[in-house]
């Protein structure tokens, strides 16, 4: 259960007016993380502008885009329409945290062998969504085909790429994964 939130007042800087804040814990990558902030402010800009974890990004801001993507308590999440306040007690896993792990290092070896990263602004939601779901294909020893693959990440966009470097690269790697899972070297 999450912990119970205390609000205060601050001043705002040369506006006379005042702005909620609260204090929130959470585990983020791995780390307990205690901070105080505005109440109204999104999860994806305390990550960028209190951590300094930068991956996710800030696009359209109404959750259609994909750009902003993290894992909150274990699934993908967009981090422009939840607040920081709703984090409070969770664990948050972004894209540096991930790559930390080495859980995404076969997806983003394919991402850059099939040049699926372009530009890359929507790289790190595309590779947090495609994770979700490779790890749900694969822990049942299934590989998605490439309509399954296709809806999954319909709700990432990409102006960069026509999306079949991406479903490729997504495609190779539940394949790399499930030869490996089955113990077929071919």
């Amino acid at each position: 259960m999450r912990g119970h939130l205390s609000l205060r007042r601050r001043q705002c800087q040369n506006r006379g007016m005042t702005e909620e804040t609260t204090e929130i814990s959470l585990t983020v990558n791995g780390e307990q993380v205690t901070r105080t902030v505005p109440v109204r402010r999104h999860l994806v800009d305390f990550l960028r502008l209190d951590l300094n974890l930068t991956g996710s990004h800030l696009a359209c801001e109404h959750g259609v885009c994909g750009a902003c993507t993290v894992r909150v308590d274990g699934v993908v999440a967009r981090g422009c329409l939840m607040l920081a306040v709703q984090a409070n007690g969770a664990d948050v896993v972004t894209i540096e945290g991930l790559s930390a792990s080495g859980e995404v290092a076969d997806l983003q070896m394919e991402f850059e062998t099939r040049n699926a990263a372009q530009c890359g602004f929507c790289t790190p939601g595309m590779v947090m969504t495609s994770a979700e779901l490779l790890a749900q294909m694969t822990s049942g020893g299934g590989v998605p085909d490439r309509e399954v693959i296709r809806d999954h990440l319909s709700g990432n966009l990409c102006r960069c790429t026509g999306y079949q470097a991406i479903i490729d690269a997504v495609e190779a790697t539940a394949k790399a994964r499930a030869r490996i899972a089955t113990g077929d070297s071919a």
